[in-house]
């Protein structure tokens, strides 16, 4: 047999220049002790607070606690297929998700591992779960309204494009259903919309990812889903994951909106893996940095400088109090951390007031300037009419009686009351909500008979479009009122009022 001298000079040639020196240097360590979703490793004394690591069966962990003698590992997945002694490896990385339009209209988990039965995620992109917020000097006042579609809350507590806007309640009183319709409105405007289910029961997820298909939301909706049944190292690591996915869109110049639903769930998977770890305990049990847990979350969002694109992340982080209690530890918290709070009263939920919205608690504090000028002008005094409204209700269950100027701004209160309530899944156009108030603040609904204010309503906008869209286009271009629009407002709902009179007999 020949051997050709050129073929193996070539060879050699080829293996000398690929020839690396490198050494794949990795620490590894040794389980002491595993249990209750987290392990005691030995033997790291290089590795990073976050980093993930390996343990032999491949499930992956993230070092939580750098001691002295020991690493306190959380981990990511199943535990029990881990012992005491197993090998346990750095890797050299932290913690990242996938990012980009890949993960739009998905459902994942919060390592990004798909769980929609639609294959793996094509992306090629990745940011790391946690990342600083952006600077003081990064950021803009936020001026552009975030329109959620409902009524009551476009009005009185309007959300702007990088605002955090608390949704706080007892449990079943609509705060999934305010987000959820926030999302479906978001339809046509280009923002990106993330929803992390923290602690909810899989049978309340699926039928949410339902309603959002059927509205055709999911085709720019992200569903990030740490389940009941989730480890509590995934619940409290879901919302960071969540917010990385979202910042990619704000950092590229996008819009995003992301929904934490809820808050409370993963402080109480924080609180579960700190005690475990023996971090010592704060009020209710707490560690003492459960408040930076979510002041570092919080603060993700923002509009983003002219310089930065103009990107923004928007944030509706829900909380759940108990009997009513705001002033518990998480909610003051939370409160303290967002640009206002939309307050669901149970009351007013059992009494058909949905949303059940407490218009003297929530608040907004970017205020109107997150408005559009139009909606400024016509709700302007709604809120303190609401507010005079209660206090006079409250007044007349005295049974005394009330003179006609007392009578009729209580009959104004419940006409606005009933115009407020708003269906789920029905949001809103914003114009459409002007016209409507508009009709309510100026007293042309006083005559209509309160069992027919929602029927006014629904009759009203299909009416207006077909036979007044150049008043409607026009609101739509200006955005704001003057008295010659204000003269064709008016005009419009006198011929509708004429018609419904006619057709209700009234």
């Amino acid at each position: 047999m020949k051997f050709k001298a050129d073929e193996i000079a070539s060879v050699i040639q080829k293996e000398i220049e690929q020839f690396e020196t490198h050494i794949d240097v990795r620490e590894v360590g040794r389980v002491i002790e595993v249990g209750d979703g987290i392990a005691q490793v030995y033997g790291l004394s290089g590795v990073m607070s976050g980093e993930m690591l390996e343990f032999a069966n491949g499930v992956q962990g993230l070092a939580f606690n750098l001691e002295e003698n020991s690493v306190g590992v959380i981990i990511l997945g199943d535990y029990l297929g881990i012992q005491e002694g197993d090998e346990v490896r750095t890797t050299g990385r932290l913690l990242q998700v996938p990012v980009g339009d890949a993960v739009l209209g998905r459902v994942l988990d919060p390592l990004g591992n798909p769980i929609d039965g639609k294959g793996p995620v094509a992306s090629t992109e990745f940011r790391f779960v946690e990342s600083n917020a952006p600077g003081v000097a990064d950021r803009q006042p936020v001026r552009e309204s975030l329109q959620t579609g409902i009524k009551a809350i476009d009005a009185m507590t309007p959300i702007g494009r990088g605002q955090r806007e608390l949704i706080i309640g007892d449990r079943k009183t609509g705060k999934t259903a305010i987000g959820i319709d926030t999302i479906i409105n978001q339809k046509g405007t280009g923002v990106k919309c993330f929803y992390v289910a923290v602690g909810q029961k899989d049978s309340t997820v699926a039928g949410l990812i339902e309603t959002l298909r059927q509205n055709g939301a999911m085709d720019y909706t992200t569903i990030i889903v740490a389940g009941a049944s989730s480890a509590a190292a995934l619940q409290y690591i879901a919302p960071y994951a969540g917010t990385a996915m979202a910042e990619y869109f704000m950092y590229k110049g996008e819009h995003a909106l992301i929904i934490y639903d809820d808050l409370s769930k993963q402080a109480a998977a924080y609180r579960q893996i700190s005690l475990l770890m023996r971090r010592p305990p704060g009020r209710e049990a707490y560690p003492g940095d459960v408040f930076y847990c979510h002041s570092r979350l919080l603060e993700r969002s923002a509009k983003l400088s002219s310089e930065l694109g103009g990107g923004s992340l928007t944030s509706l982080p829900i909380v759940e109090t108990l009997e009513g209690e705001v002033s518990a530890y998480i909610p003051t918290n939370v409160i303290s951390i967002t640009d206002g709070q939309i307050y669901l009263q149970p009351d007013l939920f059992f009494r058909g007031q949905r949303p059940a919205m407490n218009a003297g608690i929530s608040v907004s504090r970017v205020g109107g300037s997150a408005q559009i000028p139009a909606m400024k002008q016509v709700a302007g005094g709604l809120r303190l009419d609401l507010a005079a409204f209660r206090e006079l209700e409250a007044f007349a269950q005295l049974g005394t009686d009330l003179d006609a100027a007392t009578q009729a701004q209580l009959d104004r209160g419940y006409t606005m009351n009933q115009l407020l309530i708003q269906g789920i899944c029905k949001p809103l156009d914003v114009i459409d909500q002007i016209f409507v108030l508009y009709g309510g603040t100026k007293g042309f609904l006083d005559k209509v008979p309160l069992k027919l204010v929602s029927t006014w309503e629904s009759e009203f906008i299909p009416w207006l479009h077909e036979n007044k869209q150049n008043v409607w286009d026009e609101l739509k271009e200006v955005r704001k009122l003057n008295p010659e629009l204000n003269a064709k407002i008016e005009g419009a709902l006198n011929d509708f009022n004429a018609v419904f009179r006619k057709n209700h007999g009234l």
